[in-house]
């Protein structure tokens, strides 16, 4: 019997085709339109670069679902996973018109849905292509699918929070007074990459004041002797699933009002993290956290939400926030990232990804959360 761990990737994509299918037409539309992104690759296992010529999914509700592509990318697209899936790859010549030939598919009037991440210029020549058409928004229908996850994805997702989690077990090496946010992003960088992922897609090194800021850039800053650090990484496996890690370092004896806001801060992300269950709401869970930080005087600076979903993307559905009734659900995997931000002083965050199970939550990040004191 096979591991249901290691389901093969064309195996998912193909019941995926079917949900799409399923959902596109209980929303009462004809077709789904989805170009280069995370949803094709989601939908296909076909990885395509998003570019001026026209390469698309089209899923009909009443009819077979094809891929069209640029006659010079049928050779990567035949490649793919997708023509095991059942799909057609349909080749267009530079002299013809891709938008015609895909609308001369569907119904003449046709509700089509079209994916959240398509090219403005796209998604208009498609409006200009299917005249007395509706499109809307396709994120409603795909979003369904992708925030639950099955147990491969699972299993990718925590092959990511490992290799992740060695990068910030070698943080020592790295962070030293006298060496600049830039030259530290460097080398982790590389790490990322050396540790079990093909790319790094961001490093956020906020040394002093800098940690204040929750999407700081590298900068030239020096690290000084007793500075808080804020290290915020990430990056994406060879299975395609991110890492999302966030982990506070100092450099020597920190502030004695730092520790104070960090005992706040792991107090709040602790329970956010123990709170974790199927029938919480987003919302509640946001509040778990935002409640402990506000009582302890710190509310104001708490300045975004708990956490974002994860997969294929580093932020995807469910959103963990003030105004979400939306109920997790087993397989819903999402970071729980509270923060406190002292302007011009220091700041603090702890970020784990989380998957939601039967029984209540399984953290992906195992590296210690208190933060680690470095030679100064």
């Amino acid at each position: 019997m096979p591991d249901p761990d290691r389901t093969s990737p064309t195996t998912l994509s193909a019941d995926r085709l079917r949900q799409a299918r399923e959902l596109v037409a209980r929303a009462g539309l004809d077709a789904l339109v989805v170009s280069p992104g995370a949803d094709l690759q989601y939908l296909t296992g076909y990885h395509a670069a998003p570019l001026e010529r026209l390469t698309c999914l089209v899923l009909p509700v009443a009819g077979e679902p094809f891929l069209l592509v640029p006659a010079l990318e049928e050779p990567a697209a035949k490649a793919s996973p997708a023509p095991g899936l059942g799909l057609e790859i349909v080749g267009w010549q530079e002299t013809e018109d891709p938008y015609a030939i895909a609308a001369g598919r569907l119904p003449a009037r046709a509700a089509v849905a079209v994916d959240n991440h398509m090219w403005a210029e796209k998604a208009f020549a498609f409006q200009a292509a299917l005249p007395g058409g509706r499109q809307t928004l396709a994120g409603p229908v795909l979003s369904e699918l992708r925030m639950r996850k099955s147990p491969a994805e699972i299993a990718a997702l925590r092959e990511a929070g490992a290799a992740i989690d060695r990068v910030h077990a070698r943080m020592g090496e790295w962070l030293r007074v006298g060496r600049t946010e830039r030259e530290v992003g460097r080398d982790i960088a590389e790490a990322i990459v050396a540790e079990g992922h093909v790319r790094a897609d961001f490093v956020i090194v906020g040394s002093g004041p800098n940690g204040a800021s929750p999407h700081h850039e590298l900068s030239d800053r020096v690290l000084c002797a007793g500075d808080p650090v804020v290290v915020d990484i990430g990056g994406t496996t060879a299975a395609g699933y991110c890492s999302d890690s966030t982990r506070c370092y100092t450099l020597g004896e920190p502030p004695a009002e730092y520790r104070r806001l960090y005992e706040v801060l792991l107090r709040a992300q602790r329970a956010q993290t123990a709170a974790v269950r199927p029938g919480i709401t987003a919302e509640e869970l946001d509040a778990v956290g935002r409640r402990i930080i506000t009582e302890a005087g710190f509310g104001a600076e708490f300045l975004h939400r708990t956490g974002h979903g994860i997969g294929l993307e580093t932020h995807e559905e469910p959103y963990i926030v003030a105004g979400s009734a939306r109920p997790l659900e087993p397989g819903m995997a999402f970071s729980v990232e509270p923060g406190i931000y002292l302007a011009g002083r220091y700041g603090a965050r702890i970020e784990d990804i989380v998957v939601c199970t039967p029984e209540g939550g399984e953290r992906l990040n195992l590296t210690e959360r208190d933060f680690t004191v470095l030679p100064g």
